[in-house]
This record gives C-alpha cells, structure tokens and sequence, in this order.
C-alpha cells in the first residue's frame, strides 16, 4: 500500500477544492460582471431611456447591449425626485427583446427598471403620447422594427443556444445572456437615484431559465421571480429535449453541466418565487417542480391553470410585483402554503398568511397522457385556523393546493403527480 504524505494530501485537498470553486463559476467571469459597465446613452431625456454598454467578445469582435431604462421620474418627466429607488432588471424571452412596455410597467409601480435584449438587437424607439403617457404600437408589430446592433452578440437560435457547445464559449448564447443580465445589474446599482441593496430579477421563459442562472450566480439580487423558465429541460416532455438529445455525448454533458439550470439551482440564495401554468409545453410541471426542489433557500410557487405563455401573459400576474415588494419595500408578503400531508383521499397542509384568505381550492386533472393536453379542473377547499383541507378526487392524477388572499393574491402548494 502507498502512503501519502500529508503535505501532499492537503496539496490534492486544496486543488479539489480549487476545482471545485472553479465549477461553481461555470464559464463565466462573474467578478468582471459585478463591475458597471462602460455605456453610454441612446436617448437619456425620454420617458423611457435607452443606452448601450459593452460586454463580451463575439467572434472575435467586442458587443454592445441595448437596453431601456425608466423611472418614476422620467415617466414624470421630473427626476428630482428620484431617490433611493428599488430596482428591478428585466430578461425577455424567445423572440421578444427589452420591452419599453415592461420598463415602463415597474416604473410605474415605484421602480427603476432596467431591460436588455439578449440577442444582439436594437427595437425601435418607444413613442409615448404626450397627452396620455401612454404607449403607441404593439408588440406584435415590434420584431418587424428591430435591428441588427454593428457590434451586437449571438443571434438567438438553436445554433448558439445548444449546437455550439463545446466549441468557443463566446458563441454560446448562455455565455453572453448571463454577462449581460448580471452587467445590466450591475449598471442600474450604479445609478445614483438607486439603492443598490434592493434590486431584483424577473424573466419570461428564456428569461426565466436566465433568471434561474442569475440568481444563482449573482447573490446581490434581494429577490427573484423566473416565469415559466427551470431546469430539466433534458428530460421529460419539454420541447428542448430534441435539441439536447441531438448533441454528442459530450457536447450533452458540458450543456448540463454549464448551461443546465438544474446544476446551479442547489446555490441559489435569492428568495424565490416560481412562476408557470399547468400545461406549459416548454417547461413542463414534472420539471418544474423538481427544479424548486433543488433550491435550499426562500421560495414559493404560483401555478395557475392553463396558464397562456408569452410576454403579456408572463408580465400580467400580480403575484410578481406583490413578491418583490415584500423583499424590497417591506409589503405583505404572499400567503405561503407548508408541506401537504395526504391521508387516505384527504390533503391538508398549514398556511400562513398576514391578509384573509379569500379562497381555497384544489386543483386537479384526471387526464392522461401528454401534460400540455390535460383538462384542469377544481373543487373548493377549507381554509380556517391556519390549515387548508381537501378531498383529493379518486380519479386525480396530478393535483394541488391554492390559497387566495384578499388582494386576489394566488400562491400553490408543491404538486402532486399521482400517476
């Protein structure tokens, strides 16, 4: 038998554990990102700014984001008053860009709001009506209006988001979309009518898969809400499966272990609250729900039957704005369901809650077979002394809990999937 000496076991201990902390990195350079970025603005007298900054490489050339930033004193068009604004920074999803819509949608509940495009474009310039302060055009016009930035990064696409794993990691999307989120985080703390120690992060879809990245990476975030985006994405029914499957061995391997939500989620220490629908097709429940599982810290779900994907849709529920407001303005929190209990056809769980609960239900499909095609339906449930109760339909194959509170204020239990 060899022995090993012990200067020599702690030189392999201490390079395990170089490893190690290399790994909780991934790809990314995260300390650069937590320094502001050089920018300079596009448009800084508007109801709504807009601004570049630099980022990372791209074959072989330096990029520019694009990004919109609004407070409730541009929208006024007096800033003098701005000061010591929460925060909040925005990930659009797949085929959509830095929405002025959203930028001016958390400017208008009191935050500074920050939105970057993640995929190397430029969108028009917002028209606001000086009369109405409101938008002019659509978002479904939008896309016809964008364009290409000289210096812009990875174009979005199956190409940069999976294909080019293992090649040069500047041409992988996820590689460029976390730089910027974190960079664009790191320039709105920055901003002197900011208070850098209340910033948060929402996301759509793609965006929610990067806010589940970024949370775990960037712990200056007092709060985070992914909508519809996990982990996962490498099993079960989600639609990316196919191009997962579809690297070699090793490309699959290195993709799950940098680019994977699943790897990083087991970190992250920002409170967090997950946002999806029953049916969704690209992040589907049973994946969903191991992803929150993942997470050791604060954290909440609110699924919502047949839930609609899309920016509107994902932008829309309330639960997202009351969230961050509890962590970054001392609001009342959202009602919060504790672990359900099941005897026999009955389901019961605690719940806390600072406002009357103004419903209960269970939720539930009888339905098999694909999750996206499933029928949900639901049946009233008891809330009364801090417990929630339900009888559990015999036919139930996936089901859960809801409390509502009296702000029409939704959140789930954790779901069950009987079959």
């Amino acid at each position: 038998m060899i022995r090993i000496s012990l200067a020599i076991a702690r030189f392999l201990a201490f390079n395990l554990l170089l490893v190690s902390l290399c790994a909780a990195k991934g790809p990314w350079d995260l300390d650069s990102y937590r320094q502001a970025p050089d920018y300079k603005w596009v448009d800084d007298s508007g109801p709504i700014r807009s601004f570049l900054f630099e980022s990372e490489p791209y074959q072989g050339h330096p990029t520019e984001v694009f990004g919109f930033y609004a407070t409730p004193g541009t929208l006024r068009g007096d800033t003098t008053t701005d000061k010591n604004l929460p925060a909040v920074v925005l990930l659009h999803g797949g085929g959509g860009t830095a929405f002025a819509e959203w930028t001016m949608l958390w400017a208008q509940r009191g935050y500074a709001a920050i939105a970057v495009d993640l995929c190397g474009n430029r969108p028009a310039a917002p028209a606001v009506d000086p009369d109405t302060g409101k938008l002019s055009g659509s978002l479904r016009e939008q896309p016809k209006t964008r364009v290409r930035l000289e210096r812009g990064g990875p174009p979005e696409g199956a190409e940069s988001k999976f294909k080019n794993v293992g090649g040069n990691v500047t041409d992988d999307w996820q590689y460029h979309a976390v730089a910027a989120a974190m960079r664009a985080h790191s320039l709105v703390r920055s901003f002197p009518e900011v208070d850098p120690d209340r910033t948060a992060v929402t996301g759509i879809s793609w965006g929610g898969y990067l806010t589940c990245l970024v949370a775990s990476l960037d712990d200056r975030f007092k709060a985070a809400v992914p909508v519809y985006g996990c982990g996962f994405l490498y099993e079960g029914e989600s639609v990316q499966r196919p191009q997962i499957d579809s690297l070699s061995a090793e490309q699959r391997g290195q993709w799950i272990r940098e680019y994977e939500p699943s790897a990083w989620l087991g970190q992250c220490k920002v409170p967090i609250l997950f946002v999806n629908g029953t049916n969704d097709k690209h992040y589907p429940l049973p994946s969903y729900m191991r992803s929150y599982r993942l997470v050791q810290g604060e954290k909440m779900l609110r699924i919502e039957p047949h839930m609609r994907h899309g920016h509107p849709p994902g932008w829309a529920p309330k639960e997202i704005g009351l969230f961050i407001d509890h962590y970054l303005r001392g609001g009342d929190p959202l009602a919060k369901i504790g672990s359900v209990q099941q005897t026999e056809n009955i389901a019961s769980a605690t719940y806390e809650s600072n406002l009357p609960i103004k419903q209960a239900q269970i939720h539930f499909t009888s339905d098999r077979g694909p999750l996206v095609d499933r029928t949900w339906q639901n049946k009233p449930a008891t809330a009364k002394d801090g417990k929630i109760t339900a009888e559990i339909p015999a036919d139930a194959t996936i089901w859960m809990l809801t409390v509502t509170d009296s702000r029409d204020a939704m959140v789930s239990s954790e779901v069950d999937f009987a079959d």
